[in-house]
This record gives C-alpha cells, structure tokens and sequence, in this order.
C-alpha cells in the first residue's frame, strides 16, 4: 500500500520499544517506509539510555515486558515532567487495561494484533494533536484562576510558570476552552481527540488527570465540572 502523505511523518522521530524482537524488526520497517525515522529499544532500561541522548517526538511502547513494564516506564516520564506522546501497544485490550493505559500518562492504546495501518494512523493523529498548528482565528487566552490557558500555544501558565501538559492534557483542555460554557458530551471530547474509540471511563481518566493540573483541589472542581449524564463543561473565571 502507498505510504500517506503526512507533513508530521516526515521529520518525527519514533522510538519503538518491545521485548518481540521479531515485531521490532517489522514494525521499524514499515513506519520507516511511512516516512516516519524509527529507533527501537527492547526493554525500558534500553529506552531510558536513548531517551537520555535523543528528543524523541513519539514512542511506541509495549505494555508487558520483563523487568519495568510499559506503563511503569509511562509513569516515571510523566513524573519526571517528561511529556514525549505515547502509543501504547499491548495484547490486553480490554475496557480495564485501556484505563490503565490512560491513567499511566499514555496518549493512545492500540491492542494486539492490529493492521499497521491503524498503527500509522493513530501515530500521525497524535503528531497532528500535538504540533503548533496555525488556527483561522485567535483565540484569547482562557483564565483559569491564577493560571491563563494560550491555546494557541497549547500552554497552561500561572505565576509560577508554565504548568506542564502532556500532549493528550493539552489536547484535551484546548477543545474545552474553544467551547467554553457548553457540554461536550464524552464522544465529542474522543473525536475532539482523534481517538473516536475510546470508552466513557477512557475520556473520564483523561479529565481526571487534566483536573489535577488545573484545579486549585480536584477534589471540588471550579472551573472543569462534570454534568451528569451529558458530559462536561469547563468555566472559566478567576
């Protein structure tokens, strides 16, 4: 099949990372011939020395591996305020894992086996949530108490400084900014994302964590509420 034209497949990096070394192998293959350059690294100890060296713009990581797993090596990015954009790939694909998969910090989830093609797709979704892209119009930033959301910039800042967003965090908070006050309902926030398949408890991690970096006590939301049985809302004030 004809490799898509993508302008974010043709400079990002990838980093592949599974015990299989045999899907290793296909995998660098083929996103190399999708116009994607691919590293791979077989465990997580192997993708933290190249995580040291390269700034990588995805990585596509296996959930079960010996030693630290996949999502473990999620967690400790994100707690090291590392925001690289994470596909994650794993044989366990029910409703339970995909949560797990969120609530480590992941971007994306795509069980096995599955088509290549889905797993091009999906990544070049996320590169495209991800970039800069230019909008028809500016948007003002959004208040958020003490903090200010530029989503033009896609950039949560405060006077402490710019709060950290991963991709999907940011992704999520810019779809709720450009319609503030009105309830997006759960499968209007996946589209918003690129990922229409993900389940309602999917969609709520995800909300979850973004409260954690946006509500002054998450616990008793201001600004980012839930409506029962429709969806949420985010209002924005002082």
């Amino acid at each position: 099949m004809p490799a898509e034209s993508a302008p974010a497949a043709e400079t990002a990096h990838l980093l592949v990372v599974d015990d299989d070394a045999r899907l290793r192998a296909l995998l660098q293959r083929f996103l190399s011939e999708q116009g994607f350059r691919v590293s791979i690294a077989a465990d997580a100890a192997a993708a933290r020395a190249q995580l040291a060296a390269v700034a990588f713009d995805l990585l596509v990581l296996d959930v079960m591996m010996p030693g630290e797993s996949g999502l473990e090596l999620v967690e400790t990015l994100r707690r090291e305020g590392k925001d690289v954009p994470v596909l994650m790939l794993t044989a366990r694909g029910g409703p339970d894992d995909r949560v797990a998969g969120f609530e480590s910090g992941a971007d994306d989830y795509l069980g096995k086996p599955f088509d290549p093609r889905e797993l091009a797709l999906r990544i070049r979704t996320i590169l495209r949530r991800v970039a800069p892209a230019p909008q028809p119009l500016t948007a003002a930033p959004v208040q958020l108490g003490m903090r200010w959301f530029d989503a033009e910039r896609s950039e949560l800042r405060g006077p402490d400084g710019t709060v950290r967003l991963t991709g999907g965090e940011a992704a999520l908070l810019d779809a709720l900014a450009r319609r503030a006050g009105e309830v997006l309902s759960r499968e209007e926030i996946a589209t918003a994302l690129g990922t229409p398949e993900a389940g309602e408890r999917a969609i709520d991690v995800q909300v979850t964590r973004l409260r954690r970096k946006i509500e002054p006590d998450p616990r008793e939301p201001r600004f980012l509420h839930t409506v029962r049985h429709r969806g949420y809302v985010l209002r924005p004030g002082p």
